[in-house]
C-alpha cells in the first residue's frame, strides 16, 4: 500500500495542494503572540487576527491577507523551522521536526471535526482582536491546551 504524501515527501517537495492540505484549520497560528524579551519564548493570547473566521478557524481573505494584515506571515518550507512561535501542534512544525501528523489531523482521521474534538481548535476559545491594543494583549494571555487523547472506538 502506498504511503501518504506527508510520509514520503519533504515539505519543499510538496505540491501547492499538498502543502495547503497540511493546515488543520485549528487557528492557533492566527492568535496574537507575545515574545518574552528575557527568554525568547512565545506566549499566545486569546485575541485572534481580525481576519480569522472563528466559526471555521480559517482566514476570511486568505489570498489578500498580507495586504490587509501587514504582519501576517506566510508559511513556506524555508521558514517553518525559523518560526519559533508556531504551535507544537502545527502540522508544518511537526513534519519539519520529523514527528508526523497527530491522530486528530484531518488527513489522518478523515474528519475535520477531530481538530475540535481533540481540543486543538481555537473555535470556542478565541475572540477577534479589534479594539485590543498591543499593550493590552498581556491581559489576554492563554496557555494553549494539549490535545486530548484519541477516543477509543
Amino acid at each position: 500500500m502506498d504511503q501518504p504524501f506527508w510520509k514520503t515527501k519533504a515539505l519543499a517537495e510538496m505540491s501547492r495542494q499538498e502543502w495547503e492540505s497540511l493546515c488543520d484549520g485549528c487557528g492557533r497560528c492566527c492568535l496574537n503572540k507575545l515574545e518574552d524579551e528575557d527568554t525568547g519564548r512565545f506566549v499566545y493570547t486569546r485575541a485572534a487576527c481580525k481576519l480569522l473566521d472563528l466559526g471555521t478557524c480559517r482566514c476570511r481573505d486568505y489570498v489578500n491577507r498580507a495586504k490587509k494584515v501587514p504582519d501576517c506571515v506566510s508559511l513556506t518550507p524555508k521558514n517553518v523551522s525559523e518560526l519559533g512561535w508556531l504551535p507544537e501542534s502545527c502540522a508544518y512544525r511537526r513534519l519539519d521536526e520529523g514527528r508526523g501528523l497527530a491522530w486528530w489531523h484531518p488527513l489522518v482521521s478523515g474528519n475535520p471535526e477531530t481538530v475540535r474534538e481533540a481540543g486543538i481548535s481555537v473555535h470556542d476559545e478565541a475572540y477577534t482582536e479589534v479594539g485590543i491594543t498591543i499593550d493590552e494583549l498581556v491581559d489576554h494571555i492563554w496557555k494553549l491546551p494539549k490535545a486530548k487523547r484519541k477516543k477509543s472506538v
